[in-house]
């Protein structure tokens, strides 16, 4: 089955009942058990729910994993990977990470004794210097949030594959659209459905694919015991985003390589962060592990703060606000929203400057998004 015919079909058949095309909204909390001891695969919908079960087959089977679960956000989608681990257990992340990650690694799990380093995105000989003998786990993100480096996979596969540690992936930027991080070595791979899975800015979620059985009931087993579990609405919304991913992405794509090579020559902007451009640095290797460039640019104003607060006022199609991967286009300002959680000095050390801007370019008329691009950097 291709990839597009997946993303309408995967985990999605018709109702057995009634025979609707759709998956139905399973808004229960109980089920009703026929003797004890004898239930009809259903007893309590935190444990497991109909419409939750269809979503989670279906991005299973869009990452090519043999398992699927879905969770409440992707922060609760990564914090069950990191109950895999105990205390003592070494992680390595890669240092251009989502804010809300580095949160969670920082604030959380450090005071309960994990311990965590950190290696460059770029190099995965930094990942390889930073082991140690209780490494357990290495996490990358690539495309990266928010300076959209690239990380080698495969040599992380190996890497962790020789330090016997967990390699778990963020797909949330590339979408298994554009990229496949299991079929590249990766035991787990985790999203934000919220953004491009969902699609529409409508609904919170997450979802982890998990290519290996005991990593998988690990995870099932705090899934159910911690209770982070999406609703079966919140999971419905997310399957009818899901179906239309590979026009969306498309979409996405093809605007977004257009902003970018409007913004690369503007007298306003230092740099352009954007896989899809021949001169950044991950290009090459982009386009060896991704089948596109994704939808997300970044770039640095020359005048730091100041200009940032004149760009993002005189703005009128591109939104500033959090979050990413709509169909409408928004506008971020890492330093005080994504980011935030990462004390200034560490931000800038990772170049996440005060003329730092990250774009979701969404799929509008493109004429439109760079004129009202070209409006704000007039200012």
């Amino acid at each position: 089955m291709k990839f597009e015919t997946k993303l309408i079909h995967a985990g999605q058949k018709a109702d057995k009942q009634t025979g609707s095309v759709n998956v139905p909204v399973y808004q229960t909390s109980t089920y009703k058990q026929d003797a004890i001891g004898r239930d009809r695969g259903w007893e309590y919908s935190r444990s497991g729910n109909p419409t939750r079960k269809a979503l989670e087959d279906c991005i299973a089977a869009l990452e090519g994993a043999k398992y699927g679960l879905a969770f409440a956000s992707g922060l609760a989608a990564g914090t069950a990977v990191l109950s895999l681990l105990k205390k003592g257990d070494h992680v390595v992340a890669g240092d251009d990470l989502y804010g809300g990650t580095y949160r969670l690694f920082e604030k959380v799990f450090r005071k309960w004794g994990l311990e965590i380093s950190y290696a460059d995105s770029k190099d995965p000989a930094s990942f390889k210097k930073a082991l140690r003998r209780n490494t357990r786990l290495i996490w990358a993100e690539t495309p990266t949030n928010p300076l959209l480096s690239i990380t080698d996979m495969a040599a992380l596969a190996e890497i962790a594959g020789k330090a016997k540690a967990i390699l778990a992936v963020d797909n949330t930027f590339a979408t298994p659209y554009f990229q496949k991080p299991i079929e590249l070595g990766a035991q787990l791979v985790v999203h934000s459905s919220t953004k491009y899975l969902g699609g529409h800015s409508d609904v919170i979620g997450g979802l982890l694919a998990v290519a290996d059985k005991e990593l998988y009931e690990g995870i099932k087993f705090y899934q159910n015991a911690a209770g982070a579990v999406p609703g079966p609405w919140d999971a419905w919304l997310t399957l009818r985003g899901i179906k239309t991913l590979a026009v969306r992405m498309n979409a996405h794509e093809a605007n977004a390589f257009k902003v970018a090579t409007f913004l690369r020559g503007h007298p306003e902007i230092l740099k352009v962060y954007y896989p899809g451009l021949e001169e950044h640095p991950g290009h090459v290797l982009a386009a060896r592990q991704m089948t596109g460039f994704g939808g997300m640019v970044s770039f640095e104003l020359k005048g730091g703060r100041k200009a940032a607060d004149s760009f993002f006022k005189k703005l009128k199609i591109f939104t500033l606000a959090e979050s990413l991967g709509g169909v409408e286009s928004l506008a971020c300002y890492p330093a005080t929203m994504t980011h935030a959680a990462i004390p200034e000095k560490e931000r800038l050390k990772r170049g996440i400057t005060a003329g730092l801007v990250r774009l979701s370019v969404g799929i509008e008329n493109p004429e439109d998004l760079i004129r009202d691009l070209a409006r704000a950097l007039k200012a």
